[in-house]
């Protein structure tokens, strides 16, 4: 192995030279404390930065191994340092200036969840974190003092300031262990106790802004009180007991009047299927892990779905047991989000009212008089969701300020008053029953829904890129020529998921597409080999560190495909 010694002789003999000179930094260099793996050389100061490696020996770090004894607690503390290494970095104030990205350094950006992540890996024999660096430039010339700065000061005092347990906040680290550990044992025993979500006492729900999910904090903030008749209690293994408004299995809604934090509740509960951090507020908002958010996509590919449960009799006579569009509707894109979500084994559907087709949500009784049933294609979903509960198991909560058609279906009725929570169940059952709509019921026999589709291989070809697969935020991913379009998949929270959804699917591709197996059973395997060998089993570069990679959950990677616009599809018989 090369030495730190060895690395400045040759940043001294390329100093001046064309950048492609830099290229020869690229192997394995032994530091006094750590080891430097320089993995990829950019190519160009403009181009992509550079990756690197710095792992620390468990003899020099220290950790406690209590704190990554378990695969929770490992993914804790691994996003832990992770953003230990990213505040180590904004310490450092590098000086450097040149072209391009001359003097970057960098890690993974974390938001307000704890992901299972591939920027920092913790093992019993050391810690390894995946950085990128901008190697320094001058025009296209090599600045081997430059780069010598970043390689013999700035890297030495990231290590020693985030990678070095006795050198961090260790009881803070602890903390996250044991929270994520609360959190997870909190998503277990909703089970236990026939709930699909948890919202503790004095979380704060409300976020900084549209555009921030950090939270809200200024004087007016009403901190979330659970109503005493759907308070539970919980004992954590850490936390100890903790009480809060508990979410019941079958048909919740949520109402209120505009302003008065209806979607804001939605809201949590949909970003509890991660764990977040402390001070986030919504520590303790628990959901189902999964748990998918449903909303009217207009203009979205469909793909071969039966959406015949919710549409049917087509004018034209177009199937919809195998139905496909190149641009769906609200109402068929709303369906069609329905049957894929149960495909990727959704046991919780998250609905707004405001984000809805509202001729999917309801008809009412003059409209039924007026077009009648045999006029309508479609069923409107207030008349399959107890059949979704009863027969398949699946709950939904709905925010709902316009229908109070939505009664006679409700198992549970919370109303927002001000942000404060009320169960009012009872007397929107009495409402229901005082004030009779005559509305008549549209549905007729069982829900007979087929989710065996099996894609084809000739879905995933690339063709005029080599290869050429990225996403572009949180927002899509590049597929050849192909975007698929992700802005109304919302339960994605970091472009670091997307970035691995993106490359999941060109691994599924290579490993498992065969015409014969269905899209669930395919996934299914891809994230089996994910559990058991690591995120890092879908980065097609054998020479390069994965460290960009952020843990989707399979609804998110489910939904993706489906929006890939050259999928093709079978079902099974």
């Amino acid at each position: 192995m090369l030495t730190r010694q060895d690395l400045v002789k040759t940043l001294n003999r390329i100093d001046g030279k064309g950048y492609g000179a830099y290229k020869d930094l690229a192997g394995e260099y032994k530091f006094d404390n750590f080891i430097l793996f320089i993995d990829h050389v950019q190519s160009d100061p403009f181009a992509p930065p550079s990756r690197i490696r710095i792992r620390v020996d468990m003899g020099v770090a220290q950790i406690p191994k209590e704190l990554f004894g378990t695969k929770i607690r490992k993914i804790g503390l691994e996003d832990y340092f992770t953003r230990e290494i990213t505040s180590a970095i904004r310490k450092i104030s590098s000086g450097i200036t040149g072209t391009g990205k001359s003097g970057l350094i960098a890690i993974m950006q974390c938001g307000q969840e704890i992901l299972e992540r591939t920027s920092v890996i913790i093992n019993e024999k050391f810690i390894e974190a995946r950085l990128s660096i901008g190697l320094p430039a001058r025009g296209r010339t090599v600045m081997g003092k430059e780069a010598e700065k970043i390689f013999c000061s700035q890297i030495p005092g990231i290590v020693s300031g985030s990678m070095l347990f006795k050198n961090i906040n260790g009881e803070k680290a602890r903390r996250q262990v044991e929270l994520i550990e609360d959190q997870e044992y909190l998503r277990r025993q909703l089970l236990e106790k026939e709930l699909v979500a948890f919202i503790a006492n004095q979380s704060i729900l409300p976020r900084e802004s549209g555009i921030s999910n950090k939270p809200l904090r200024n004087d007016s903030i009403v901190p979330f009180e659970s109503p005493k008749e759907l308070e539970v209690s919980f004992e954590l293994p850490n936390h100890g007991p903790i009480s809060g408004m508990g979410i019941k299995q079958g048909v919740t809604l949520i109402v209120g009047g505009g302003y008065h934090g209806k979607s804001t509740l939605l809201k949590s509960i949909e970003r509890g299927v991660y764990n977040h951090i402390e001070g986030d507020g919504r520590e303790y908002v628990i959901t189902v892990g999964n748990a998918v958010k449903i909303r009217a996509e207009d203009g979205r590919f469909v793909q071969n779905v039966d959406i015949s449960s919710f549409i049917n009799n087509l004018p034209g006579g177009q199937n919809t047991k195998q139905f496909s569009t190149q641009n769906a509707s609200g109402s068929t894109s709303q369906a069609a989000n329905i049957i894929e979500a149960i495909e990727a084994g959704a046991k919780l559907l998250l609905l707004d009212e405001d984000t809805s087709a509202t001729n999917f949500m309801i008809r009412d009784a003059r409209m039924q008089r007026l077009v009648h049933k045999e006029k309508e294609p479609i069923t409107p979903f207030i008349d399959r969701v107890r059949q979704l509960y009863d027969e398949l198991g699946i709950s939904t909560i709905i925010v709902v300020g316009g229908s109070g058609d939505y009664f006679d279906v409700a198992d549970t009725v919370i109303l927002m008053d001000e942000y404060v929570p009320r169960e009012v169940t009872q007397q929107a059952k009495f409402i229901a029953g005082d004030l009779s709509t005559q509305r008549v019921a549209e549905t007729k026999g069982n829900l007979n829904i087929s989710v065996e589709r099996v894609p084809l291989g000739s879905s995933f070809e690339i063709k005029g890129h080599k290869e050429k697969v990225k996403s572009k935020g949180t927002l899509s991913i590049l597929y050849g020529y192909n975007e698929i379009d992700l802005q109304s998949v919302e339960q994605l929270v970091d472009s670091n998921q997307t970035t691995a959804i993106a490359l999941m699917i060109r691994y599924i591709r290579a490993k498992y597409v065969n015409g014969k197996d269905t899209l669930d059973e395919i996934l299914n395997k891809a994230y089996d080999d994910i559990h058991r060998y690591g995120l890092d089993i879908i980065s097609p570069y054998h020479s390069q560190h994965p460290g960009d990679y952020s843990m989707p959950r399979i609804q998110e990677t489910f939904a993706a495909i489906n929006r890939l616009r050259t999928l093709k599809i079978l079902h099974r018989q």
